[in-house]
Order: structure tokens, then C-alpha cells, then sequence
């Protein structure tokens, strides 16, 4: 840059502009560009229509957006409301939990090199919050309780995960309590829900990823680093902010009848999503993969994962502990 901070007017000669869809992201302007909200939009549209997992619906998110921004509508809108506004109406469109604009405080990377579906920093924030569990107790009547606020990454989450069920490993019934869960990986929801089948026999889902045409399957898992806890009663207590990675694990027992949910239906959110920096605070949310049950061929997308037994999140563990008891 210039001495004094001016920017040069010219085309960046060091780095090259992105281009989504054809269209020059930055238009010339130095870099990092200040695109107007007309240009975020259309970054953030074309981000969807690249990667959205059900290429089908893109066309009727593509044509909401676009009559709204024609019609002024996000004109004179800050950053947070941009984003906020943005979001309530591609989910008025299509109601993805995952589908977002959304807005960071702090300046995020606009490097191609660091789209990497946020794992990196996902494995730092992991790596600060004991791998998501936030506390593990052995309460009356001989019941285990796991407080698990993300679902780790299997392969650096593993060791934590091992610990907390040796922890359990004796107990008479467990409670797994996932009210406060905002997400994660779905290997570790496997890897979570491994501990509560006898083998590795056990089919739990599938993953469809748009950008291959590939399906993975997730089984149960063939060695654990504690032991299973496949013979005894286990409880997962949920939330109304139950979301992601957390309603997998929920869903997945459910489905495969391995435990009772008490509490409130979940979020809604099933499908595994990439980041991508359109400025330095404003990220677009794409879901890329969904999720397709071994059970029931479907997922919690929209619906949220039910509850057995259905009572306000906050009375959800005297609930279960009385179920327990025969209270």
C-alpha cells in the first residue's frame, strides 16, 4: 500500500480477484475489497449454487433473493442485519437450518487456502473445551452423567471420549446430556454412538456429499478406547438449542432404539456444511452433504430430533433420573 494508506485504484497485480460463477468477486477494487451489499449477495447466491446439496431447489432460492435486492430491500443494511435478514429469507424459501449468512466480530481470512470447511479452526476451539465434554459425574443410584457440549473430531477426540465413558464404564444406567450440544463432526457422532452397540455390526447412517456423488457410510466403530456400553440403560436429554452433530447422536440411538430422549425437540440442522469468507466479517453457510438414516431413510433436517418423553429442557434430568429409579 502507498505511504500514507492510500490504496492504489488498480487491479490487484500480486493476487488474483476470486470469481464465482463467472463474475469478478472484487471488480478491480483493491484488495481486501469494500463490495456494497448487492455484490455480497451475489457472491453469497453463487456460493449456494456451486455447493448447495439439493441442486434442484438453488433456481427458487436464486429467484426470492434476487426480487428482494431488485426491489431494494437490503439496500441500507449494516453487516449483522444484512446477515440476519438474509437468512430469514432463504429459509422462508427453503427452511435449512444450515443455509446462513452469517456475521463475525472478528476479520476472518478471505485466503482460499483456508476454506477448509472451518476445520482448523474447529480442532483449536475443540482443543480449548476438553473435545467438547464439559464435565463427567457419577451421581446417586449408581448413574453415570456426560455433559457433552460439542462432538469432537473421532481421530483427536477419541482419548477424551475413552476417558469420559471409563469414567461410566461401571455405572448402572447413563445419561448423556447433549440440551447444550451446538454441533460437530459427524465421525465423532459415530464414534460416540459406537459405545452403545455391542460390535461393529451396527450400520448408523449415511452421508450423500453433492460435490462427488459419493455416499459414505458410517458404522459402529471396531475398537474403542474404553469399554462399550451396549447392556444398560442410557438417556439423552436435549434442548430446543440441541443442534447438528448433537441431534445425530440423539437421532441415531433414537432410531436404532438405544435410548430414550427426554426433553425438547432439537433445532433442526442435518446437514454438514462448508464456510466461506465473502468479506472479512461476513461468511456464507452452505450445506453440501445430508445426512440419510440406516432406520428410518431420512433425518431431523427441519423437524428436529423428537422427544420420547417431551418436558421442558430445564426439568429434562429429574425426568430422566426418576425414570431410572421407577420413581
Amino acid at each position: 500500500m502507498p505511504a500514507g494508506g492510500a490504496a492504489a485504484a488498480t487491479p490487484c497485480a500480486t493476487r488474483a480477484c476470486a470469481k464465482f460463477g463467472g463474475r469478478e468477486a472484487v471488480c478491480g477494487l483493491p484488495w481486501p475489497a469494500v463490495l456494497s451489499n448487492e455484490q455480497i449477495i451475489e457472491q453469497a447466491l453463487d456460493r449456494i449454487e456451486a455447493g448447495y446439496v439439493f441442486p434442484a431447489k438453488v433456481e427458487d432460492i436464486d429467484a426470492a433473493i434476487r426480487r428482494r435486492l431488485a426491489a431494494g430491500e437490503y439496500d441500507d443494511l449494516d453487516g449483522p442485519v444484512l446477515c440476519e435478514t438474509v437468512t430469514a429469507h432463504l429459509q422462508e424459501v427453503c427452511p435449512d437450518k444450515h443455509l446462513r449468512l452469517l456475521w463475525s466480530d472478528q476479520p476472518q481470512s478471505l485466503d482460499p487456502a483456508d476454506e477448509d470447511g472451518g476445520r482448523a479452526a474447529f480442532l483449536a476451539l475443540l482443543r480449548t473445551e476438553n473435545q467438547g465434554i464439559r464435565r463427567v459425574e457419577h451421581l446417586d443410584g449408581n448413574v453415570g452423567l456426560i455433559d457433552v457440549r460439542r462432538i469432537a473430531y473421532a481421530d483427536e477426540g477419541a482419548v477424551a471420549i475413552g476417558a469420559a465413558m471409563q469414567l461410566v464404564a461401571l455405572s448402572s444406567a447413563l445419561i448423556l446430556d447433549l440440551r447444550a450440544c451446538a454441533g460437530g463432526a459427524p465421525e465423532g457422532a459415530a464414534m460416540w454412538c459406537s459405545y452403545f452397540f455391542p460390535d461393529d455390526q451396527v450400520h448408523l447412517n449415511d452421508f450423500y456429499e453433492r460435490s462427488t456423488g459419493a455416499t459414505r457410510q458410517f458404522w459402529t466403530t471396531a475398537h474403542l478406547p474404553a469399554p462399550r456400553y451396549a447392556d444398560r440403560p442410557v438417556y439423552v436429554l436435549t434442548s430446543a438449542m440441541t443442534f447438528s452433530g448433537g441431534e445425530d447422536v440423539a437421532y441415531t440411538l433414537q432410531a436404532h432404539g438405544r435410548t430414550v430422549v427426554v426433553g425438547e425437540t432439537t433445532r433442526g440442522g442435518a446437514h454438514p456444511t462448508a464456510r466461506h469468507a465473502v468479506t472479512e466479517h461476513i461468511l456464507v453457510t452452505v450445506p453440501t452433504a445430508r445426512s440419510i438414516n440406516s432406520v428410518t431413510g431420512t433425518n431431523w433436517e427441519g423437524v428436529g430430533v423428537v422427544p420420547d418423553v417431551p418436558v421442558p429442557a430445564d426439568q429434562a434430568l429429574d425426568t430422566a433420573l426418576k425414570a431410572i429409579s421407577g420413581a
